[in-house]
């Protein structure tokens, strides 16, 4: 397969020149390194209405109240510095999909009602809500439009940053409570602060396999399996931050879940292919891309 492949069953893309994810792969978790452990749950749970499902030494694990699969895992290093406003190099956000638009009507009054300011942006394929935690670590909160519903043009699909319709979404909540983050909330996608996408493309395209789905937003490259708008956003939006460091609030892992054990060698060896180092553990495969973010490949 050719670099200019395109992805015929979605109608739009550019696959990868070699070794494509499945189109059912999904993320699973991220892993985050924050200064004080107590001070984040408590906003995780006020916030977000995320419920701890385990805690050891230093560390927990997040699921929503009616859903045990982990989204978050926080990991204290007490005292680690602050995203400048600015940002580091490294996570832009990671973003949690509700399963519907009234879901995301419920927390978009719930943040009203708790005081806590979001960004707001329609990005016609999504509507979305952006946080960040007391670290300054950010977070999108996000419900899909229909797949039917979006375009694609000249084989991208089309993705914009405009205005929330705040009322409509807030009508599409109705009058039910906010109970906490919903049952099907799961990690949607990961986006992340580089200096060059050419260098993110090398290893996220050519090397992991994800086809190139939006290439002409400005300053960013959106990549994604199975036709989705986007599992990996990179963009070049703070070019000069340094990088995320050892004693820095920031993403420490994030996990893509493949289908079978297979599919996490094949994706492992492509990735070597492009020049990264990966480690194997069991039937999982870690990597860290050349800014330093590490992604572990697994199975569910």
């Amino acid at each position: 397969m050719t670099s200019t492949a395109t992805n015929a069953d979605a109608g739009y893309g550019i696959a990868p020149p070699g070794y494509r994810l499945p189109a059912a792969t999904r993320l699973g978790a991220v892993r985050l390194q924050v200064a004080d452990l107590d001070r984040s749950l408590e906003w995780y749970r006020r916030v977000l209405g995320l419920e701890v499902a385990d805690r050891a030494a230093g560390k927990a694990s997040l699921a929503p109240p009616a859903m045990g699969r982990t989204l978050v895992e926080l990991h204290e290093r007490r005292g680690a510095t602050p995203v400048p406003r600015r940002g580091r190099l490294g996570l832009y956000h990671y973003a949690l999909l509700l399963p519907d638009r009234p879901a995301l009507g419920r927390f978009l009054r719930h943040l009203a009602d708790i005081n806590e300011r979001a960004g707001m942006s329609d990005h016609l394929v999504s509507e979305a809500l952006y946080l960040s935690d007391p670290d300054g670590l950010g977070i999108e909160i996000y419900a899909d439009r229909p797949r039917a519903a979006w375009r694609h043009q000249d084989r991208q699909l089309v993705m914009a940053t405009n205005p929330l319709d705040v009322e409509s979404v807030l009508a599409a909540g109705g009058d039910g409570p906010w109970t906490g983050m919903p049952a099907g909330t799961v990690l949607g996608h990961v986006h992340l602060y580089v200096d060059d996408l050419d260098r993110a493309a090398k290893f996220y395209h050519a090397g992991l396999g994800l086809d190139r789905v939006v290439w002409s937003y400005p300053g960013a490259l959106f990549l994604s399996a199975g036709g989705y708008h986007h599992h990996v956003g990179t963009n070049t939006w703070a070019v000069g931050a340094p990088l995320a460091g050892e004693n820095d609030a920031r993403l420490l892992e994030w996990e893509i879940v493949l289908p079978e054990t297979e599919d996490v060698r094949a994706a492992a060896r492509s990735l070597e292919q492009a020049g990264a180092s990966v480690a194997s553990e069991g039937g999982a495969a870690t990597a860290a891309d050349p800014w330093g973010t590490r992604l572990r490949l697994t199975t569910a």
